[in-house]
């Protein structure tokens, strides 16, 4: 797949590499421009690019930025997004949207306007996500899950969870999507496919 990714912090970047590992033709970028991701396209083959090239094209856009980047972002409607962004009103500042109880995949679909968003890869510590694939049906793989109203944006992506290692657990709609946030049970455990499920359940 083409597959455009905005953010090469600790998630973004670490999705480059193992992207750009299994084959995909990735683009990244990042707010501080081209020049600044040389060393990680020399060492990924990933292409270098602007917000607007990154998503030009892609097949699936990958946002891993602080949410209030999220309005100022280009165009993407229509297009496949993975949302793996967590809510952080220290960083973020107050939004009261999701302050008043909407999930924050929710807020991100709303300002994004017919995007298909799917919320994953933002439970797990990225050195993790980095380090701790494992084949399936090895015992102590840990489980990611996987939320979206589009059942086909969500099975593309519980595709590349399980090409990275993970076990795709199955999180429900966008609206779902809050059981997996910072604070539930899910969040940052590493917990297994049966384990998850459990967690999501009961949050």
């Amino acid at each position: 797949m083409r597959i455009g990714i905005i953010g090469s912090g600790n998630i973004g970047g670490t999705l480059t590499r193992l992207l750009s590992a299994l084959g995909h033709d990735v683009s990244v970028a990042n707010t501080r421009g081209a020049e600044s991701l040389a060393d990680l396209a020399a060492e990924t083959g990933a292409t270098a690019a602007t917000a607007q090239d990154a998503v030009a094209g892609a097949d699936l856009v990958v946002l891993a930025v602080p949410l209030r980047a999220v309005p100022g972002l280009p165009d993407l409607g229509g297009k496949l997004v993975v949302d793996a962004n967590n809510y952080y009103p220290g960083r973020d500042g107050q939004i009261a949207e999701i302050d008043g109880g909407t999930a924050s995949s929710r807020w991100v679909a709303d300002q994004l306007g017919g995007a298909r968003v799917v919320k994953a890869f933002n439970t797990i510590q990225w050195s993790h996500l980095l380090e701790r694939g494992r084949p399936a049906g090895e015992p102590g793989r840990i489980a990611l899950p996987v939320a979206a109203d589009d059942p086909a944006a969500k099975e593309t992506v519980i595709g590349l969870v399980e090409a990275l290692g993970f076990d795709a657990v199955d999180g429900g709609g966008l609206d779902d999507s809050h059981r997996q946030e910072p604070g539930t049970a899910v969040y940052g455990t590493d917990l297994d496919a049966e384990r998850a499920r459990a967690a999501l359940a009961a949050t």
